[in-house]
């Protein structure tokens, strides 16, 4: 891609951008963040998870009997 073509890229996406109002992009960042996995799950996958299930069914065993 050549330079100009980069930059009449850029210009086109930058003014798209700013035609939308202020509210909706922020909202639409909002909706982005929240849908956004948990930290912990993106840094150490599924095995946060797979910890606190089993201390919850630990935790349900120790109040059945005590």
């Amino acid at each position: 891609m050549k330079s100009d073509e980069y930059v009449k890229f850029l210009t086109e996406k930058f003014v798209r951008y700013m035609q939308v109002p202020r509210e909706e992009r922020r909202k639409a960042r909002r909706e982005q963040r929240a849908a956004r996995p948990a930290l912990r799950n993106q840094l150490f996958g599924q095995i946060p998870d797979a910890i606190e299930n089993y201390a919850a069914q630990i935790r349900a065993r120790f109040k059945k009997n005590p």
